[in-house]
């Protein structure tokens, strides 16, 4: 097994004389992609190779719940900003990292790399979640649970949406009105009582109760128990036959897991906390995962179908527990590759190294962050204690892609210093600038570290996590530039849950698929070889003590951990086809398969080739970096954005 270090790569491939005739036909397809705009179901775009929007396999919650349906709309509004001229993004991405700058600089294959595009569309990236007993989560049916509790279908459709507004308004408290007043029209016995289901079904924590006035009938709503109502929902309204938690399948495109969450619990008007999962999922990508809500019927989720764009729920079923964040044995990925130019020989080097060998197991781009200030700096300042460097890094004016409402904010703060001014230039309160701002004007200049807490715990401890990968990052490209492929006395392999080293007489007992490396903390060893010594001059140079992991304030005191650094892929499957038309899917999703949607016919030599990969992943992997290992290529946005830019010259 070799190991090939990739140096600067280059933006395009070397190409061959049959490359330089295509070119032009490749460039005409891109230009010809360009002019054409279609909604979310059928999105073209000029992608980003190898750029998912979120961490693909991080089992965090990095998302701040909105507070402000208006918020998030604008924010979705906003977000236009950033589509433009994909040349002028291009060079404004000359500022973000590459994949060297944080330690991503080698590979265990030997085979020559090639080009292709990831993600041309949302639907080349399928994501399936394999759950703790290894089954792999399937969108593949619809019905509902028989259950005689349910109210009838006519419930979810007898309110208007006025009626539903000034419910949930008394529901939320967000008035002062103790009451609501709902006509009956055309009354009858049985309409009175499908009203009163619907409120109290679609509403908890309200009663309702029959009045007359002026010779009309009213239901008239009413919280029974003031303000207790709300956090403590009718506990006889829920069977005890029942279990609990109704499990569900959810199949989404492009949206992560966290948005997704928070339009469901809008559309069914329950806060997003009610809600568990194993692990979040990317957002540019279709993917299927398994929901448990608390006492939110089956019925009452199904009828979501009728009205969500972009959703799927199904596969319901009710237990008495809720899922947990890291439960899930790993993800199973289907990727298309499009464009490719490699050759069928590079190609089955490539796919046979991946399942043989596998990949070095990195934290991906994503960990990083895509601007000019790396997440991994903010999080060593945090460890430095430097908290002015910490403020200063988050708020300062900075080079590269950004919304134009954040360069404003960051203009105004490096102007004035006026967390309430900077602030003013934010329409969007939500993102970690804005709550550092809103901390700075609550708990002044002097008591940064307070200001810094606002944060939410997850988005503060991103920061040091990304430090800790960019030290893991770094070493193993060392251990491996010095050691190669194999496994030598003094390296780490890991017994049950204990680190060990290993012995000078044991060393053919083991392989490089054996090894861990450790995230630096106090509760972890190091190598006893020269990587060992590496880990601490690296700390050194970063004004820290590596036998001093403990910081004053505990959320960002480090105790290590332990990951293998070579990952082998299951489940490994691949297939070229041809095809003409960037715009037709390759393969059939859950979805097109429960609708009936026949895979479209591809020709047998297209303009076009694909390379269409199949495999299954651990938790906290990154499958960029499987891919990085077949193309051979940088998967930093920096990279790709100037690679599929120069295309279309």
């Amino acid at each position: 097994m070799e190991t090939v270090e990739m140096n600067s790569v280059s933006l395009k491939r070397p190409h061959s004389e049959d490359d330089v005739a295509n070119a032009d036909e490749i460039k005409r397809q891109k230009i010809s992609e360009k002019s054409k705009t279609e909604n979310d179901s059928g999105q073209i775009v000029e992608t980003i190779t190898g750029q998912p929007d979120k961490p693909l396999l991080e089992d965090t919650k990095n998302e701040i719940v909105p507070n402000e349906e208006s918020e998030e709309q604008e924010e979705e509004d906003l977000e236009s900003d950033e589509d433009g001229d994909p040349e002028s993004f291009a060079d404004m991405m000359k500022h973000g990292l590459t994949e060297s700058d944080v330690g991503i600089t080698k590979f265990v294959s030997s085979h020559k790399g090639f080009s292709g595009i990831l993600k041309e569309r949302y639907s080349d990236f399928v994501v399936h979640e394999i759950g703790k007993d290894g089954r792999v989560s399937h969108l593949d049916d619809f019905s509902v649970p028989v259950d005689d509790e349910d109210p009838p279908e006519e419930t979810f459709t007898v309110l208007s949406d006025e009626d539903k507004q000034r419910l949930e308004e008394l529901q939320l408290l967000k008035n002062k009105e103790t009451s609501v007043a709902i006509e009956v029209v055309e009354d009858t016995k049985e309409k009175r009582t499908v009203i009163h289901q619907a409120v109290k079904s679609l509403f908890p924590g309200l009663e309702t109760k029959t009045e007359d006035r002026d010779g009309k009938k009213y239901i008239i709503a009413y919280h029974a128990a003031g303000k207790k109502a709300l956090a403590n929902p009718r506990k006889h309204a829920w069977p005890k036959s029942r279990g609990s938690y109704c499990h569900f399948v959810l199949y989404k495109e492009n949206k992560d897991t966290m948005d997704a969450i928070n339009v469901l619990s809008k559309f069914l008007r329950v806060k997003p906390n009610i809600f568990s999962y194993m692990g979040t999922k990317d957002k540019r990508a279709i993917t299927v995962q398994e929901i448990a809500v608390l006492r939110i019927t089956a019925q009452r989720l199904a009828h979501l179908n009728k009205c969500l764009m972009n959703f799927k729920l199904g596969n319901f079923s009710y237990k008495n527990h809720p899922l947990k964040l890291g439960e899930l044995q790993g993800n199973h990925f289907t990727v298309v590759l499009r464009n490719i130019t490699g050759t069928d020989d590079q190609i089955e080097q490539a796919m046979h190294s991946l399942r043989e060998i596998g990949f070095i197991n990195y934290y991906g781009m994503q960990r990083f962050g895509t601007t000019a200030v790396p997440t991994y700096q903010i999080g060593r300042a945090i460890l430095q204690n430097n908290w002015n460097e910490v403020m200063d890094l988050i708020l300062k004016p900075r080079p590269g892609a950004e919304k134009g409402y954040l360069v404003k904010c960051r203009e105004e703060w490096a102007k004035t210093k006026d967390p309430a001014a900077a602030l003013k230039k934010l329409p969007v309160k939500r993102c970690v600038e804005g709550q550092l701002l809103r901390g700075l004007l609550k708990y002044g200049m002097k008591n940064i570290i307070s200001a810094f807490g606002i944060i939410p715990r997850n988005n503060r401890l991103m920061y040091i996590h990304s430090y800790q990968s960019y030290v893991w990052n770094n070493m193993v490209s060392k251990r491996i530039e010095e050691y190669g492929l194999r496994a030598v006395p003094g390296d780490l392999i890991l017994k049950g849950a204990t680190a060990v080293h290993i012995e000078e007489g044991d060393v053919g007992n083991y392989t490089i698929h054996d090894v861990v490396m450790p995230l630096p903390g106090f509760d972890v060893i190091y190598p006893k070889h020269k990587i060992g010594e590496a880990y601490k001059e690296m700390l050194v140079a970063d004004n820290l003590d590596i036998n001093n992991m403990r910081h004053k304030i505990r959320d960002y005191s480090l105790s290590g951990a332990y990951r293998k650094i070579i990952i082998r892929p299951q489940n490994v499957n691949w297939e070229v086809v041809a095809y003409d038309d960037p715009r037709i899917p390759l393969f059939t999703t859950d979805l097109d398969k429960l609708e009936g949607k026949p895979l479209p016919v591809l020709p047998t030599d297209g303009k076009f080739r694909a390379l269409k990969m199949e495999f299954s992943l651990p938790p906290s992997t990154y499958a960029t970096m499987a891919i990085r290992e077949v193309l051979k290529m940088d998967t930093s946005i920096k990279n790709q954005t100037q690679l599929n830019t120069t295309w279309l010259r």
